[in-house]
């Protein structure tokens, strides 16, 4: 038996929570903006699935500081996400600090994970209607 196999968490799978200080206007952006609709809601909840993966948004007194990437979507070609999104009024995020600089809203990273099989990584980021900071990815293979 292996490591992973006596443990419990490492068969489990894992969900995202992004807290909403106005769950309708995070539903709206989530439908208008990402195309996005709840597959299940309850109140104070609401529960989204892309690609067999849950995440929730829930309604929270508190804010995200929205100073790292909570979530990712790991696509298969970013700049039309990118296009597509813009399209539905998401604004990316620029950013020029030393080792990441975004042109056209993409960034270029270098390395990744080994047992992604990448040798990079085009990413991209944007805020949601909470301030919550989203990214997606590309590997560059």
């Amino acid at each position: 038996m292996t490591a992973d196999e006596g443990n419990i968490l490492a068969r489990g799978r894992v969900a995202t929570r992004l807290p909403a200080q106005d769950l309708d206007r995070a539903r709206r952006f989530y439908a208008e903006q990402l195309g996005l609709e709840p597959v299940d809601e309850r109140p104070g909840g609401l529960l989204y699935r892309c690609g067999g993966t849950d995440f929730a948004l829930f309604q929270s007194a508190g804010s995200s500081p929205g100073t790292f990437t909570q979530m990712g979507w790991q696509v298969d070609d970013i700049e039309t996400a990118v296009s597509q999104l813009r399209q539905r009024g998401v604004v990316f995020e620029e950013v020029d600090v030393p080792g990441l600089r975004t042109e056209n809203g993409i960034a270029d990273v270098d390395g990744n994970y080994p047992s992604k099989h990448a040798r990079g990584e085009r990413a991209a980021w944007f805020r949601d209607s909470e301030g919550n900071l989203l990214g997606i990815g590309e590997p560059v293979r």
